[in-house]
């Protein structure tokens, strides 16, 4: 075990923590720079055989977008690094790496990197605006709610609607525009307007030399799967039971960091692919460690490894998981927070 680990072998002290954890925030640069290289490399090889399986047969052309849309979240994760300052030394590195890869993931960088760094700064605090997350109502919010409110909540929570429809909504269209920050000065608009035309210009290009009917059947499964999972990951990384949400007066940074994002832990091949993102509870506590570095963290501190720990298995019960319950401090199913209503009150409620 480490020195580190040794002198902090508990979460009981978060910050403390945090602090000791510093040690494992300098990227290295020739590990970074394969990082891209054995990602960017095999997608693009990936996208080029999916368009010259068309002529083979579409399904060929299907099962290939799959581990093309792996490696695309992959890419996405190495931005998700830049935007926190942790995957190069520069800054100016971090930010233009940045950039061009959000050009392929459809995602403005200076906008998301933005609204991504008040996630982090108000995740779990149920007096701050949700920016960045999953929103996420009350028992008691939801209750109070006019009836056609409820139903909208209801159908925002709906699995088709989380991981079906809202991922490609997330990734064609929302981030096409500023949405929510339209007053929020000039960074949104030059962010997703000048992301905008460095897609077009791909897309023409790209539709210039497959043409447009090909182009589509291979990039819109692509973009698919890689929304799915991304959106996937990013709502079981903080949506499980035993999950963090605090009033302002009682929240903690570090509590939510450590006891509100969860360590989902996966088999090998997800792992690589989701380049550790899993690991959440050490990156929310520590943001600026490299993807790459989050697994030495768990060999050197083996206390953080059962904190928040969820199996993919059981990953699976957070889909029910839609209101939090501030009496029994944890998520909890519509119908679970309907049961307790009619229970406490006799009658038959509304939730």
């Amino acid at each position: 075990m480490s020195v580190q680990a040794s002198n902090f072998g508990t979460t009981d002290n978060p910050r403390a923590l945090r602090r000791s954890l510093s040690h494992y925030c300098g990227p290295r640069v020739a590990r970074s720079v394969g990082e891209i290289l054995i990602t960017a490399i095999p997608f693009v090889l990936l996208w080029g055989l999916t368009w010259s399986a068309l002529n083979a047969g579409y399904w060929i052309g299907l099962i290939l977008a799959v581990p093309a849309g792996a490696f695309l979240v992959r890419l996405f994760m190495i931005q998700h690094d830049c935007s926190h300052g942790s995957f190069f030394r520069s800054r100016r590195a971090n930010n233009w790496i940045g950039r061009v890869i959000g050009v392929l993931t459809l995602t403005p960088y200076d906008h998301w990197r933005h609204s991504h760094a008040v996630h982090h700064a108000s995740s779990g605090n149920l007096d701050r605006p949700n920016i960045g997350g999953i929103d996420t109502l009350t028992v008691r919010e939801y209750q109070a709610l006019p009836r056609m409110r409820r139903l909208r909540y209801r159908l925002y929570r709906h699995p088709i609607i989380l991981f079906g429809i809202g991922p490609m909504y997330i990734f064609l269209l929302d981030h096409r525009l500023p949405v929510g920050f339209m007053r929020s000065g000039w960074m949104p608009w030059v962010s997703t307007l000048g992301t905008n035309a460095a897609i077009a210009l791909v897309v023409a290009g790209m539709i210039w030399l497959v043409g447009l009917g090909p182009f589509l059947l291979v990039q819109l499964p692509i973009t698919l799967v890689a929304s799915v999972i991304g959106v996937w990951l990013f709502y079981v990384q903080h949506q499980f039971e035993d999950t963090y949400w605090k009033h302002q007066d009682e929240w903690s940074f570090d509590q939510a960091a450590i006891n509100g994002s969860s360590h989902y832990v996966l088999p090998g091949v997800l792992r690589w692919f989701s380049a550790n993102i899993g690991v959440h509870h050490v990156h929310h506590l520590c943001s600026r460690i490299p993807s790459y570095r989050l697994p030495e963290v768990l060999r050197d501190y083996p206390e953080l490894r059962n904190v928040g720990r969820i199996t993919l298995r059981q990953s699976l019960a957070s889909i029910s998981l839609a209101l939090w319950d501030e009496h029994k401090q944890r998520l909890v199913s519509f119908a679970e927070a309907r049961a307790d209503a009619i229970h406490s009150s006799g009658v038959t409620s509304s939730v």
